[in-house]
């Protein structure tokens, strides 16, 4: 068994601090998709330095990107829809610890993006939460708790400042040649 974990643990460590850092999407995501087991869809993009916190528990709707720097805690699973766009540095947690527990037990949450969300730089999602479809998180917002679709919210915690159109129809296809 503690092989079996050391190679575990090896995979991630390959992932985060080799892989991530290499210029080309079709490298990076063929790792991504056949040693981690990440679920992509077409024209997916993971820009670099972005890491994670296991294997697997990922998965990745058509056209969408996540920009360089993001970290997903995919402990407790993150489900991400199409043409969604994360910016740089947003940090995805699905794993915490049950407040309320004297063991301070963890636990994990799972975390679902809808299709057509907009998450700005620097934002958090906290685990557990659902971002409804067409949402947008404002830069440096902290999103405690579920987001209505077609949402705008912003500010910590992150609130509703105003609603979004629901005619959206775009694709976020977005690769640079280095990242």
């Amino acid at each position: 068994m503690a092989l079996k974990g050391f190679f575990s643990e090896f995979r991630l460590y390959l992932c985060n601090e080799w892989v991530s850092k290499i210029p080309s999407h079709s490298l990076r995501n063929f790792y991504y998709r056949k040693v981690m087991g990440f679920g992509f869809g077409e024209n997916c993009s993971i820009h670099m330095h972005c890491s994670f916190d296991c294997a697997q528990n990922i998965t990745i709707g058509n056209n969408s990107v996540i920009n360089a720097k993001c970290r997903l805690d995919n402990r407790g699973r993150i489900n991400i829809g199409e043409n969604v766009s994360i910016s740089q540095e947003v940090l995805i947690l699905t794993a915490d610890h049950d407040v309320s527990s004297a063991e301070f037990e963890g636990r994990n949450l799972a975390v679902n993006i809808e299709d057509y969300v907009w998450i700005g730089t620097r934002a958090t999602i906290l685990p557990g939460v659902t971002v409804g479809k067409g949402a947008l998180i404002a830069a440096g917002a902290v999103v405690t708790k579920d987001v209505l679709p077609y949402a705008i919210v912003a500010g910590v915690p992150a609130k509703i400042i105003k609603m979004r159109r629901e005619d959206l129809n775009y694709k976020t296809e977005y690769r640079r040649l280095f990242q």
